[in-house]
């Protein structure tokens, strides 16, 4: 008696279960009718996506209980507009957990930076929004005029470090954009240029400007990239993405969504740093290097941008900050707001941009920037214009330090001891070159 009252439950359970699913599936089949005819768009890019492939349609991604804060009904069901990475971690648990580990996820924090400091006070409100934030990420907000909805003064919003209401980081369509969401148009440096770019990192130009840039231009049709399996050296060998280096499968390792996880340097501060656990994070990197390039190759190409990181934080970084800590402390400065002072916008272009440029163009093997668009303008801003801006304060602390700078570190010795026939003859003996030879050192 006990087995047949089982065998009736399961019965009634499987029939409320599939009465349910037919409702959904009726639900879903609505969904997509009704948007074939009136957003034809979306309904095409999702119909060729591996998601129609997989049964996966707009209910399983759109569908909210009746409590979440941004959940409304429509047509028969509670959905909600905005898609977060915990929605797409239903599916991709993995995915979702490395995202929520990176610095993208993080990007929204630009909100307490002083990048959104300058936007918010030297622009409005409004360029933030369509700025700073479309690629960093708004805290998305709920109208308080029409509950459960998205406010259009933060949305629409797809920045990779995007704020959500239900407490999720980051933004999946930043890279996968909606609703094809594919992974090939992910594994491509279009997909990272909406941000990655500019005057401030431009890794866009630098990537196009390198040899890993032109033979991915001149070799597209060769990339194999919309393979299901896309391991480097393997399913493609051309020329490497973004992609490649940062997240994509190597012959050891495995497609990661942590973008920092073969990035030994944080080359975003005013002097540059160490990340947690560097050396595995090059050592990682080296792996994806070593599937085209010899081991001898590798090693060069990561000596030589270090030392360039060095000589940047060293000759340039680490004394104008030591500069503009005096004049801080001193309260030398007239108007007491950032960059309502000149010296504020010199420092801040010295390492924001021209050295930010130096940086990532020797990282990325990209010449033009390392030199004419980096050091070069780092060299100009350095000595002819921050220099001169601080001893406009007259301040002898300010004074002898720079003084001392000038008269005793061999880097800067050049500037103000030596002619230019003693200068080109240090360089033709070598001796100059000796100055610089402690930053190669490889650790």
């Amino acid at each position: 008696m006990k087995k047949l009252s089982l065998i009736i439950l399961f019965i009634f359970a499987a029939g409320l279960a599939s009465n349910y699913f037919a409702q959904d599936a009726r639900v879903a089949g609505k969904c997509m009718t009704c948007h074939k005819e009136k957003t034809p768009g979306i309904y095409k890019q999702w119909n060729k996506s591996k998601h129609a492939e997989n049964n996966v349609t707009c209910l399983s991604c759109h569908s909210a209980n009746k409590s979440d804060i941004d959940a409304f009904m429509h047509e028969g069901a509670y959905i909600a507009t905005l898609v977060t990475p915990k929605d797409c971690g239903v599916c991709h648990k993995k995915e979702m957990e490395e995202v929520n580990n990176s610095y993208h996820a993080s990007a929204g924090k630009i909100l307490e930076s002083k990048d959104a400091y300058l936007g918010y006070v030297g622009g409005g409100t409004p360029v933030v929004k369509v700025g700073c934030e479309s690629c960093h990420g708004a805290k998305i907000v709920i109208d308080e005029n029409a509950p459960n909805k998205l406010s259009n003064r933060t949305w629409p919003n797809s920045g990779i470090g995007r704020i959500n209401p239900d407490g999720s980081f980051g933004s999946c369509n930043a890279c996968h954009t909606r609703h094809a969401f594919s992974k090939a148009q992910a594994r491509k440096p279009e997909a990272c240029s909406k941000c990655h770019l500019g005057p401030d990192h431009p890794q866009k130009e630098i990537y196009e400007e390198s040899k890993h840039g032109n033979a991915y231009y001149t070799h597209l049709d060769e990339m194999n990239i919309k393979a299901d399996e896309w391991v480097v050296g393997i399913d493609y060998y051309e020329a490497p993405t973004c992609a490649t280096c940062h997240m994509s499968a190597t012959r050891t390792q495995k497609v990661t969504h942590d973008v920092g996880q073969r990035i030994k340097w944080t080359l975003r501060p005013p002097v540059s740093k160490f990340k947690d656990n560097a050396e595995q994070k090059r050592k990682n990197m080296r792996d994806v290097c070593s599937a085209c390039h010899t081991e001898r190759f590798v090693e060069g190409h990561f000596v030589q941008f270090d030392a360039t990181v060095r000589l940047y934080n060293d000759k340039f970084a680490k004394p104008a900050g030591a500069i503009m800590k005096i004049i801080n402390k001193k309260g030398l400065k007239e108007r007491k707001a950032n960059f309502a002072n000149d010296i504020d916008w010199i420092y801040w272009e010295l390492w924001h941009h021209e050295g930010r440029r130096a940086r990532h163009g020797a990282a990325m093997m990209g010449p033009d920037y390392a030199w004419w668009h980096g050091i070069y303008d780092v060299i100009h801003n350095f000595y002819f214009e921050f220099l001169p801006a601080a001893r406009k304060f007259n301040d002898k602390d300010v004074n002898d330090y720079i003084d001392n700078m000038l008269k005793n570190d061999p880097m800067h010795q050049w500037f103000t001891q030596k002619t230019t026939a003693e200068l080109k003859e240090s360089i033709k003996d070598g001796e100059l070159q000796k100055i610089y030879s402690n930053l190669f050192n490889e650790k």
